[in-house]
């Protein structure tokens, strides 16, 4: 569903991307996986249009969306789950459900209950403030905004970081189900590679801007992706 092709990414004059390609397909989870500072969270940035490349290009069903912006990239069926989960923290967790509209045509704009089937834990908390739930309660809750969209590719940036093991088992749980619906594409970043592991259908990992590893899991050795997540 989504193919990334050769693309090149600058911040300014230093280059953050070099000739990255990554396909990402329906019915699957591809982990994409590095060590801090190497590319990862700009690659998911240039997927979701919120930072232009300077060369490639980006396929999204047989589209070229390489020059939409986020806000048309996300009409396309396209969420993003950010690192640090941004959610508003002054608004309620119904408000900021609801801010997954945005995307939406106006028949479309409800909560699906499979949200509180996913996460009983927002249904319990509808009028508490964001703010005020735990960084676990928080990634259920960007997760479930995501969801709102009724995405075609969900994007997650490290859904594990800062969370109680408890709630990474849940959120695993969470991604498998949504993978095994078999009609989402869910693109995974993350450093915690256990996680990664066990939830991943493909791996492309990355090292100084550029992807050095990449395929189907069952085709990589366990020690040939550690070493590149090794500091």
């Amino acid at each position: 569903m989504l193919s990334v092709e050769n693309i090149d990414l600058f911040y300014g004059a230093s280059q953050a991307l070099r000739h990255v390609s990554l396909e990402v397909e329906k019915g699957q989870v591809t982990s994409l996986l590095g060590r801090n500072g190497v590319g990862k969270t700009s690659t998911l940035r240039a997927v979701v249009g919120q930072h232009p490349v300077s060369s490639g290009k980006i396929m999204w069903e047989g589209k070229d969306i390489t020059n939409f912006s986020a806000h048309q990239r996300a009409r396309e069926g396209i969420a993003v789950i950010p690192q640090g989960r941004e959610i508003f923290p002054l608004l309620t967790v119904y408000e900021n459900l609801k801010t997954g509209y945005a995307a939406l045509p106006r028949k479309d704009r409800f909560i699906p209950s499979e949200i509180f089937d996913l996460f009983p834990v927002l249904k319990d908390m509808l009028g508490r403030r964001g703010g005020d739930l735990s960084g676990g309660q928080q990634q259920q809750l960007a997760i479930g905004r995501a969801l709102v969209m009724r995405p075609k590719l969900l994007v997650l940036d490290e859904p594990t970081e800062g969370i109680q093991p408890s709630i990474i088992k849940d959120i695993g749980n969470v991604i498998s189900l949504l993978r095994d619906r078999g009609d989402m594409a869910i693109l995974l970043v993350e450093q915690y590679f256990e996680f990664a592991r066990d939830l991943a259908d493909r791996f492309a990992v990355m090292d100084r801007g550029e992807i050095v590893l990449a395929g189907a899991k069952k085709d990589m050795l366990e020690s040939d992706v550690r070493k590149f997540l090794t500091v």
